[in-house]
């Protein structure tokens, strides 16, 4: 088993958690920047960060569990790996015309019991709309298994949620950040500046 500082060396050795002065989407500021896909990109951590994922829950409470589904792109790989350890089959999610749905031919069967996984997550919207697609095909949601959590406790999840990092979202306006007062240079987020590091900030 990993201990939490455990986890974060990976996190970090991988170019998966950052910390600096970042722009978010969102234009506010923040000391730290998650793109797990970094950490994704090694087989090894991959299986090895999953299996810690599904030992945060308890005797019995994944039970049964024939599907682990997320959305794409960032529950891709860690439904896959989720879904290895629990000898369940692996979906996923996409939108189409905006709309979270399954597509490639993947269904899901009335009383069928899921478990929905995602790398990050911080208002919780997509986890939100894979839970709806779940139960309109009238499966069984078990709950929610997230790499990292920065919701605050705010995703407002009806199903139970654990986390293998539980980090805060710590964010600033422009005008109130204090590495802007403090002179340290702003990097947005997929700037050749992040060591290859692209994509959309998960804060």
């Amino acid at each position: 088993m990993l201990n939490h500082e455990e986890i974060l060396s990976i996190f970090k050795k991988t170019g998966a958690m950052l910390t600096g002065h970042f722009v978010l989407t969102s234009g506010r500021h923040s000391d730290r920047y998650f793109q797990c896909a970094r950490v994704l990109e090694y087989p090894r951590y991959c299986e090895l960060l999953c299996r810690e994922l599904v030992r945060k829950w308890g005797d019995g409470e994944l039970a049964g569990v024939e599907t682990v589904i997320g959305p794409a792109l960032g529950g891709i790989l860690v439904s896959y790996e989720v879904a290895r350890v629990l000898g369940a089959r692996s979906l996923f999610t996409e939108r189409e015309n905006g709309i979270m749905t399954l597509r490639r031919g993947f269904t899901l069967s009335p009383g069928e019991r899921v478990l929905v996984v995602e790398d990050v997550i911080t208002t919780g919207g997509s986890v939100r709309e894979v839970i709806a697609v779940a139960r309109e095909a009238g499966a069984q949601v078990a709950g929610v298994a997230v790499l990292v959590d920065r919701s605050n406790g705010n995703a407002n999840l009806d199903v139970p949620l654990r986390a293998l990092l539980t980090i805060p979202v710590v964010t600033y306006s422009p005008e109130e950040c204090p590495l802007c007062r403090e002179g340290i240079p702003a990097v947005k987020p997929g700037s050749r500046h992040l060591s290859g590091a692209g994509g959309t900030p998960k804060g």
